[in-house]
């Protein structure tokens, strides 16, 4: 699969990084696109730089290129998955506010139905992130709040990031076997 996974300025960027790591080693393409505020936010949480993230995808685009590949229906990526996705970012793409790269490339994919994952990780939320989310919902958007369950009893802070990969992989229709599954 060609998969495209867009970083935005919410806080976690761990998910993505472990996202990007768990599809390159399942073989996967991963396309990689990151806003300013994104940057700023992998810098301080992960200490990672552009050449960092660079070496860890197939492709890293300048979010301003708006004639990138990913901007363009041609372009045959399988899915976007945008994580963390930041209120500004989905209120973006709820009114397809395509001003940049990410938008653009997940506005693209609305139009072409290839399946789009949003994982917001603000809280709380007022009534217009929940209206702008419900609106994406509706447009067949998959949206998984970073809320990691504990029903695996997770030891560490990567069992449940793993959880949450895991659950994006699942909506991939990917099994990473990255977390003990529910076994009643």
């Amino acid at each position: 699969m060609r998969i495209v996974v867009g970083i935005t300025g919410a806080s976690g960027s761990i998910y993505a990084l472990r996202l990007i790591e768990v599809l390159r080693k399942m073989g996967h393409e991963v396309h990689g696109v990151v806003t300013d505020s994104g940057w700023q936010v992998l810098a301080y949480e992960c200490n990672l730089t552009r050449e960092d993230l660079s070496a860890r995808v197939d492709v890293l685009y300048d979010n301003a290129n708006i004639g990138a590949a990913i901007a363009s229906g041609s372009f045959k990526a399988d899915a976007m998955v945008v994580l963390p996705c930041s209120m500004k970012t989905a209120a973006s793409i709820a009114h397809s506010l395509s001003d940049n790269l990410l938008t653009r490339a997940a506005d693209v994919m609305l139009k072409e139905s290839r399946p789009l994952i949003l994982v917001p990780r603000e809280t709380p939320m007022h009534a217009i992130h929940l209206e702008n989310l419900l609106k994406l919902a509706q447009l067949g958007v998959k949206i998984m709040p970073a809320a990691p369950g504990f029903y695996h009893r997770p030891k560490t802070i990567d069992d449940l990031v793993d959880m949450l990969v895991g659950k994006i992989c699942d909506q991939l229709g990917l099994d990473a076997h990255l977390y003990a599954r529910w076994q009643g």
